[in-house]
């Protein structure tokens, strides 16, 4: 299986980095991975362990919801915004479909978006550019003014 990683060192792209990964369980340690060391160079002020671990939820959601008639990937970016670091994962799967559940404490599943609701300054879904599904978080202050 082929995996992409896109750097962007250059000062005039806000975009810093992406990746894209194939539908499988494994791509969820793989960005992991891959984000902590792609995101290291640019020395953000932010906790990468919980970006990560956003990341982590996002991908998991992106490889249980995506859905398509044909191959499909997902596309993780990420891009500085003045002082802030958003983050986005782009899957196939319907926009309307994502929802923060409230499982309750037996249920094994069902915590990734309340995860980033309670780490990130703020998170959103819709539609993506790329087609399908979109789900994005912010995490401000990343960089010093």
């Amino acid at each position: 299986m082929a995996y992409t990683i896109d750097r962007f060192p250059s000062e005039e792209s806000p975009r810093l980095g992406a990746m894209t990964l194939h539908p499988v369980a494994e791509s969820v340690p793989r960005a992991r991975r891959w984000f902590r060391k792609f995101i290291t160079p640019y020395n953000p002020a932010c906790s990468v362990d919980d970006c990560a671990l956003m990341i982590s939820e996002l991908v998991t959601n992106a490889i249980v919801y995506g859905r398509s008639d044909e191959t499909w990937l997902v596309r993780v970016e990420w891009f500085r915004d003045g002082t802030s670091l958003r983050i986005e994962v782009h899957n196939p799967g319907f926009p309307a479909s994502v929802r923060m559940r409230r499982p309750d404490a037996a249920d094994a599943h069902g915590r990734g978006l309340l995860l980033v609701d309670a780490i990130a300054d703020s998170w959103s879904s819709g539609p993506s550019c790329l087609g399908g599904t979109v789900v994005s978080f912010v995490v401000a202050d990343a960089w010093p003014a």
